[in-house]
């Protein structure tokens, strides 16, 4: 099963759901998220994301394995992780990361975990988080997108990715849904 993974920061809510919005119902790849929001506000925004898509989009649960058609987010405090089983957990570790859920931790431990060929998304954001994990993902065979200045609220998170060389593709938002889509059309059906 392909896995696409998104990570955002400010202006993310609005970027995801411009997304998943283009997503069919029957959608050939799993999805998971990881944006900096308060847990406070995750229900939230899964609320708001599942009113835009046709798609389900729940909350990570610790335990929760991908499936296709399944947006799943990122909903506490704390890291979520991919764990050699396939199944998702929340992690207190890394302590010093400041950003959680952090984007970073999420890749890279799908790198490790989640074989290619999957997709990985950077969107608008302050800061570097996801930058050096979507680097992972991409040296793990992973198809990677970073979203474009102009398009982003907040560019330095892509930016950061496409100074490390970490992003295949460079798109604006309303372009990253028909990418996703042509990468994984060719590999595992219509979408």
């Amino acid at each position: 099963l392909p896995l696409v993974a998104i990570g955002a920061s400010t202006g993310g809510p609005q970027a995801l759901r411009a997304i998943l919005s283009k997503w069919p119902r029957d959608m050939p790849a799993a999805t998971v998220v990881a944006q900096h929001i308060s847990a406070d506000f995750a229900g939230s925004l899964v609320a708001w994301l599942s009113d835009g898509c046709r798609l389900a989009v729940r909350t990570a649960a610790s335990g929760d394995r991908p499936q296709a058609g399944v947006v799943l987010v990122a909903g506490t405090d704390d890291h979520l992780v991919m764990r050699s089983d396939k199944t998702l957990v929340y992690a207190k570790e890394p302590i010093g990361n400041p950003f959680r859920p952090s984007v970073d931790v999420l890749f890279q431990s799908l790198a490790q975990h989640w074989p290619s060929p999957s997709v990985g998304v950077l969107l608008t954001g302050i800061g570097r988080d996801g930058a050096q994990g979507l680097l992972e993902l991409r040296r793990a065979g992973w198809h990677t997108i970073a979203q474009d200045q102009r398009t982003s609220v907040v560019y330095g998170m892509p930016q950061a990715a496409s100074q490390v060389g970490a992003a295949v593709e460079v798109l604006p938002i309303g372009e990253i849904a028909a990418s996703v889509g042509r990468y994984l059309t060719p590999r595992f059906g219509t979408t």
